[in-house]
């Protein structure tokens, strides 16, 4: 591919990347709740997901995923009871009492979180197998495949890295204190749409 042809893909990447799913509710999510640093670890652990998923397709996984159907269903399936789970929280917590405060989490635990979001989503392979494809020429060498990930994995850490420094600013934060319930509410009804997207998801 021309240099052009590689930054309309970059483009459209990035793209893909900031807009509204289960990764990006959850970095903002964290955000605003908890502060930039909870933001930053969530987000921080989503890129090392997109990170694990793009080293896998570059080592044949999305096409083993192609063709077993079986295990792009057992990765779906365990990312929609996750995100179900995740939605259950959330909405617990909007019909919490309004002074209840929210219980500190570990940066660790917040990392793990956004790692299973995006480990837990069949669909991110089949993505970074879709790009190898489309962009590698064939009999492409290694060192072609790393820079080509290295490139797309920097623009999904920028976009992540992102969201967390955007809600994480005090009038964001401030809203969300304010509007916390209805916010949580949202996230539980977004939470449980992408479980339900993902359940029904079928291989392209």
């Amino acid at each position: 591919m021309t240099g052009s042809e590689i930054a309309l893909l970059v483009a459209a990447w990035a793209v893909a990347a900031a807009s509204p799913g289960p990764a990006t509710l959850a970095i903002s999510g964290s955000a605003m709740a908890r502060g930039r640093g909870a933001g930053l670890a969530t987000a921080a652990g989503v890129a090392s997901g997109s990170a694990s998923w793009g080293v896998a397709a570059a080592l044949g996984m999305s096409a083993v995923m192609l063709a077993h159907a079986w295990i792009f269903a057992a990765v779906k399936a365990v990312g929609a009871v996750y995100l179900f789970y995740l939605a259950v929280k959330s909405l617990r917590r909007a019909l919490r009492p309004a002074a209840a405060p929210m219980a500190p989490t570990p940066q660790g635990r917040l990392f793990l979180r956004g790692m299973l979001i995006h480990l837990t989503n069949p669909k991110a392979v089949l993505a970074w197998g879709a790009l190898f494809a489309l962009a590698l020429p064939a009999g492409a060498g290694a060192a072609q495949v790393w820079q080509l990930f290295a490139l797309f994995f920097g623009t999904s850490a920028v976009i992540f890295l992102g969201y967390a420094l955007v809600f994480s600013v005090g009038p964001v934060a401030r809203g969300y204190a304010r509007l916390s319930r209805a916010f949580d509410a949202a996230f539980g009804v977004l939470f449980g749409a992408a479980s339900l997207k993902l359940l029904t998801a079928r291989l392209p």
